[in-house]
């Protein structure tokens, strides 16, 4: 087997783990929040956009020297950095005693994680460009399968267990996903550029100055952040839809859980539209269906008929992020490779920052209901501004 080939495979089995554990806590976070003391609704709402956040505020300015460091170093040393900064940091947040030490240590694992990107950086640089978008496509799927299985098993852990015990089981998960890097995985010669690799403002420059990179940047921090705006309520938008409180964490996850295979169905397929020569034609429609299911939201009062809408939003989404990534990935040298995915990664964080810090704005001022409208309302711009810019 090709070495591209078996990094992308491998990767994607300690991504698929990795992010299944990660993805466990994502569905009660603010119900863990609710046990640590905060019981106000309102303040609830409020420190959930702070809790999603705080990782993003932190890992938004370290990314880039983790990308930079992995261009001289290794990145197969940066995803098993990453990684286990993972596990660290999830045992820490399983032992908080409060809402302010849980906002600390979600501060830490921004700064301590960056395995996506990290992984990325390794999966593109040692695949052939012409294969570039296949191989995010496909890595991407391992993101979507672990939203599939960790959601729901976080959710249904929460009610038959405790909060606390899944980010412990999440801390073990990462463990397991950084030996199959450790053994598996091999850094091609070809990405190993010294320690004369450029620096991280060489690569912020290179970037402002390269049109197509400059407004795939922008476009993925806006795309992000209409994704990630959404998900803070999204567990308490479904409290308000159902009467069945008692498995109301299994419910939140199975409702994520759906998007993420819907996702990871369409990745692969959006992967190979986005190496042809009109892939734009294909981001196009992946942003419209993006908008449609997110509007859809607002006008939906049973959380059964969220279902086919939240199989739509995964199947949009598939074809958005990776679409701007694989564009990114096909404009930049090798020599940069992970510095400039770092920068990418960034913009990503930065969209995923502003998204719940956004949430806390909105929620109080138009309602938990009508925020997936201004999402739909965010994405439809960024459309607008790929289409001005003709990427």
């Amino acid at each position: 087997m090709e070495n591209w080939k078996k990094n992308l495979y491998v990767v994607w089995v300690a991504q698929f783990i990795t992010m299944a554990g990660m993805s466990m806590v994502i569905p009660f976070l603010p119900f863990y929040i609710r046990e640590l003391g905060v019981t106000a609704q309102a303040e609830v709402e409020r420190w959930s956009g702070y809790i999603f956040a705080g990782p993003f505020i932190v890992s938004f300015f370290i990314t880039p020297v983790w990308g930079v460091l992995g261009d001289r170093f290794g990145k197969k040393k940066m995803v098993l950095r990453a990684v286990l900064g993972l596990a660290v940091s999830q045992v820490l947040i399983g032992f908080s005693g409060d809402v302010y030490q849980l906002f600390l240590f979600r501060m830490f694992q921004g700064f301590a994680s960056g395995f996506i990107p990290a992984s990325l950086a390794l999966v593109s640089a040692s695949s052939p460009k012409e294969k570039s978008g296949y191989a995010i496509g496909v890595l991407q799927t391992s993101i979507a399968a672990g939203g599939i299985i960790g959601p729901l098993m976080g959710g249904v852990i929460a009610d038959f267990t405790s909060h606390r015990v899944v980010f412990f089981i999440t801390a073990v998960l990462c463990l397991i996903s950084s030996v199959f890097v450790m053994y598996y995985v091999k850094e091609p010669e070809r990405i190993k550029s010294g320690n004369n690799s450029p620096g991280v403002m060489e690569n912020l420059k290179f970037s402002v100055k390269h049109d197509v990179l400059a407004v795939a940047l922008i476009s993925i921090m806006i795309a992000q952040m209409s994704i990630s705006i959404t998900q803070p309520g999204f567990a308490l938008f479904i409290e308000t839809l159902t009467e069945n409180k008692a498995y109301l964490s299994t419910i939140s996850g199975l409702l994520f859980g759906i998007t993420g295979i819907a996702m990871a169905a369409a990745s692969p397929w959006w992967g190979k539209k986005n190496d042809r020569k009109n892939s734009s034609k294909y981001l196009n429609i992946a942003m419209i269906g993006g908008i449609a299911a997110l509007c859809a939201h607002s006008f939906i009062y049973s959380y059964y008929l969220l279902f086919p809408v939240r199989i739509l939003l995964g199947i949009c989404t598939g074809g958005m992020v990776p679409a701007f990534y694989s564009i990114i990935n096909k404009n930049i040298p090798d020599d940069r490779k992970s510095g400039l995915m770092g920068i990418a990664s960034s913009s990503t964080i930065l969209g995923n920052m502003l998204g719940p810090l956004m949430y806390s704005s909105l929620v109080s001022f138009i309602g938990l209901r009508y925020v997936f409208s201004a999402a739909g309302i965010l994405l439809f711009a960024n459309l607008l501004f790929i289409r001005y810019k003709h990427l």
